[in-house]
């Protein structure tokens, strides 16, 4: 069996902030701080970083040079590079908005992204347009902002060819309807662009938020040949809470690292999580924990008559096995 890596999202360390506690849950923390801080999860090997670096505490910037140093120093790498198209200046869209140079300025920060994955020998750019979409009927013009987003995503990746990008689909936040909200418009949307170095990160919470199984999601993906990256955590279905690994949906969840298994997946498996009131190195290494206990389970399962009750469709026969398994056990039928 595959022994998996793990990476995470840098933002699981940063600073976190809500609509309610505005003064934020603690103090700013810079990308540099926040990479030490991941260090000591000590099963972290990879990192998705944000840009424009969070910045140092005396308000000078952070360099490219200092982020390396800080991967260098605790032996882990970037993954891949995320830039802030989602921030304030793009509350009315990225690639979307209604002002040519706010466009031209998501694209440039995209293009900035590229270097900074180049200089950090990131694997990918991930393109997150959580501002392009709309939040009211007739708000925006459903065919002008489709062609936008796809031109606007077109342009960064035949800038540069050689590099992957992927793009992390949403429901919603914190536009209300996100234009790529789900797996099937995503994969429209990159058939569409026609470009092949374009593909998808697969979050198994932005898939069940989405009321997707996450697992068929993932083989869609796959079966297009267009998953680039895996992000594991877990929500309340309503919003994208970005829980600890299997805390309210354990059962998707072993269906899911079932499907990364069959389909062969051999890249690293990423957290993507916010714990606003708990420890992040803890719910780091709870997640990782769960999810080699997953695994564990995965390998006692009898996959043979799971996949003789699948073949068959018959749901309480599957059922049973996998709760005989996660329960310790099962009464007599």
């Amino acid at each position: 069996m595959t022994t998996y890596s793990y990476g995470a999202g840098l933002w699981l360390f940063g600073q976190f902030i809500d609509r309610y506690a505005t003064d934020a849950y603690g103090p700013p923390v810079s990308t540099v701080e926040a990479i030490r801080t991941a260090a000591e999860v000590g099963r972290l090997s990879s990192l998705d970083i944000n840009i424009p670096f969070a910045g140092n505490a005396d308000g000078s910037a952070e360099t490219v040079a200092d982020v390396k140093a800080a991967l260098d120093d605790t032996g882990m790498t970037a993954e891949a590079i995320t830039p802030a198209i989602y921030s304030r200046v793009f509350q009315k869209g990225a690639f979307t908005n209604p002002d040519p140079a706010v466009r031209t300025q998501a694209i440039d920060l995209c293009k900035e992204a590229i270097e900074v994955a180049g200089e950090l020998g990131a694997r990918y750019v991930k393109f997150w347009p959580g501002q392009d979409g709309h939040d009211y009927p007739w708000q925006v013009d459903h065919d002008k902002v489709w062609h936008d987003e796809l031109d606007g995503i077109r342009q960064v990746i035949t800038s540069a060819p050689e590099m992957q990008f992927a793009i992390e689909y949403k429901l919603k936040e914190p536009r209300l309807h996100m234009l790529l909200a789900n797996a099937a418009t995503t994969l429209l949307a990159i058939d569409e662009i026609g470009e092949d170095n374009l593909g998808v990160v697969m979050d198994f919470g932005h898939s069940l938020f989405a009321k997707e199984a996450p697992a068929a999601a993932l083989k869609a993906i796959h079966r297009k040949g267009k998953l680039v990256s895996i992000e594991l955590n877990d929500n309340r279905l309503e919003w994208d809470d970005d829980l600890t690994v299997g805390s309210n949906h354990p059962v998707e969840t072993l269906e899911f690292l079932q499907a990364v298994r069959e389909i062969g997946w051999d890249g690293p498996l990423l957290l993507d999580q916010f714990p606003f009131r708990e420890d992040p190195v803890a719910a780091a290494k709870l997640s990782i924990e769960t999810i080699d206990a997953m695994f564990a389970l995965l390998d006692r399962l009898d996959l043979d008559a799971v996949d003789a009750a699948r073949a068959d469709h018959d749901a309480m026969a599957s059922q049973r096995l996998v709760m005989a398994e996660l329960l310790g056990g099962l009464g007599p039928r």
